[in-house]
């Protein structure tokens, strides 16, 4: 499998290494079964403005959000491997990542994978989709090292903390 992915910052902010972009979208390419094929797609990290007028314009929702998702939207007859286009804000992912109390790189990671599962089709309107994207996620950025994104962080300190107590 040859993944190419195409990075534009547009944004003041910093961001991951290109190297962790494309590991990120390798892993979720890999659990959602596209490990046989070749795949590109383009990520713009962007500011606030950017993104909102992006939410604006493809969801009629007027605010900055975190991640959006452009799937490719090729005749059959065209047989590439572009998946589509990806934004992400930094300033919402760096607001999310304080209030949520997560690693800035963690939370990069799981906003990354889930952008590209949207490009292969998952969706989280419906609960029994959502279970199955989140189910999707939170398996994908395990094999990454990255703790459940949908668990509160005392949960893990919590957890932390009775295995040390076992442990003496």
């Amino acid at each position: 499998m040859t993944v190419t992915v195409h990075i534009d910052r547009s944004c003041s902010l910093e961001s991951p290494d290109d190297d962790s972009f494309s590991r990120w979208v390798a892993s979720a390419l890999t659990a959602a079964g596209r490990d046989d094929k070749d795949s590109e797609l383009s990520i713009l990290i962007c500011e606030p403005d950017e993104i909102t007028d992006l939410n604006s314009r493809y969801r009629g929702k007027a605010y900055a959000t975190n991640v959006l998702s452009f799937p490719a939207d090729l005749p059959p007859e065209f047989d590439l491997p572009l998946l589509g286009d990806i934004a992400i804000c930094a300033d919402v992912v760096v607001r999310e990542a304080a209030e949520q109390e997560k690693r800035l790189e963690h939370h990069w990671a799981h906003m990354t994978v889930h952008g590209v599962l949207h490009l292969l089709g998952y969706d989280h309107i419906e609960d029994s989709e959502a279970d199955i994207m989140e189910g999707l996620e939170i398996d994908i950025l395990e094999k990454l090292h990255i703790p459940n994104p949908y668990e509160a962080p005392s949960t893990h300190s919590h957890c932390a903390e009775r295995a040390e107590e076992q442990r003496t």
